[in-house]
């Protein structure tokens, strides 16, 4: 599967806010977006002063979904497709569809610092679904399924810090139920728009799509 290889702190830039592309990074001072706040490119002054089309703002939101979940162009294509065959709100079944992805769930309750860390998790096997093994960050979690680290990974600093960073912060998507202690997450049910917190307005990408 493709996926984005080059400078992280540039797309933030480009879009204008703090992505959370590097986990605790992106707070710390070392953080690209706050040195130099301003769109990436010799021509940034003039980017930044040219007033936006309807065009222009639906492709951004297109593109700011696309870079907070780590997707490439083809994948989110076929995301659009699946939601809008869907019953019901296509945007809000898009983001369903995003935000139910494994790697996802891993870094929504904390059991890893980012998307890109969660990813790594689980394509290297140490991510279980119901006990069995499951490589692949785009699977799509189900009500009733328990997702848990696999015992031998648990002892990695990199997931141990994680978790306990999780554990003082105690904000965790309603729609998940987090066991610490068993190092497990129940999908209790599927997540409404309440519970997705990212700052996209899915029904500009719907319109960019639809035409």
């Amino acid at each position: 599967m493709a996926r984005y290889t080059k400078a992280l702190c540039r797309l933030c830039r480009r879009e204008g806010i703090k992505l959370f592309l590097k986990g605790d990074r992106c707070l710390t001072e070392k953080c690209s977006f706050s040195r130099r706040n301003y769109i990436p490119g010799v021509h940034h002054t003039e980017t930044h002063l040219r007033k936006l089309s309807e065009y222009g703002k639906q492709l951004r939101e297109k593109q700011k979904a696309k870079r907070i979940y780590g997707i490439m162009e083809r994948q989110f294509k076929r995301y659009f497709n699946i939601a809008n065959k869907k019953v019901g709100d296509t945007g809000l079944n898009l983001l369903k569809l995003l935000e139910t992805r494994l790697d996802n769930v891993i870094y929504r309750v904390g059991f890893a610092k980012s998307r890109i860390i969660a990813r790594q998790l689980v394509s290297h096997g140490k991510i279980l679904v119901n006990g069995k093994k499951v490589n692949i960050p785009s699977y799509q979690v189900k009500p009733g399924e328990v997702i848990s680290i696999k015992e031998k990974a648990s002892s990695l600093e990199i997931i141990k810090q994680a978790i306990e960073e999780s554990k003082k912060k105690g904000n965790f998507p309603s729609w998940l139920q987090v066991d610490f202690e068993k190092k497990e997450v129940s999908v209790k049910s599927e997540p409404t728009r309440t519970d997705i917190a990212i700052p996209v307005q899915e029904q500009l990408i719907v319109e960019l799509y639809s035409k």
